[in-house]
């Protein structure tokens, strides 16, 4: 913000987020836009005076789970522009929530019903007695 020149560059593809970090080294992270499960906008004092922001993406890779977004321009923009291109890629490569659920407690979370959602394991002995599913 303070300083003219940015050794960083975004883009944003079809399906990929690119990262190019770096002048003397340069290191070039890409990120598939379907593994992205959150995005943050987060505006100091001075961001809003100079209209940038910092757009925060949270993923579900094991490399780097957030990826900051620093000093953008139109930063709601940006925010909005990410979350839709997510929809959409994960409508059409028909992703849905049980790819980001892996293992609860060593146990894997299974999708019984169809819904989408990875259902709570059996306990036995449900809260009114019975030997059913905890609610």
């Amino acid at each position: 913000m303070w300083f003219p020149f940015s050794f960083t560059k975004y883009s944003v593809t079809k399906e990929h987020l690119n990262q190019e970090i770096g002048l003397f080294k340069t290191t070039y992270d890409e990120t598939l836009l379907y593994r992205i499960v959150d995005v943050r906008l987060v505006r100091s004092f001075g961001q809003k005076i100079f209209g940038t922001g910092t757009v925060q993406v949270f993923s579900r890779v094991d490399t780097q789970k957030m990826i900051e977004l620093k000093n953008i321009k139109k930063p709601k923009q940006v925010k909005k522009l990410i979350s839709q291109l997510v929809e959409q890629v994960r409508n059409d490569k028909k992703v849905v929530g049980k790819e980001f659920y892996g293992m609860m407690g060593g146990m894997p979370m299974v999708d019984m019903d169809g819904d989408g959602m990875p259902d709570m394991p059996d306990f036995g002995d449900g809260p009114d007695g019975d030997d059913g599913p905890m609610h």
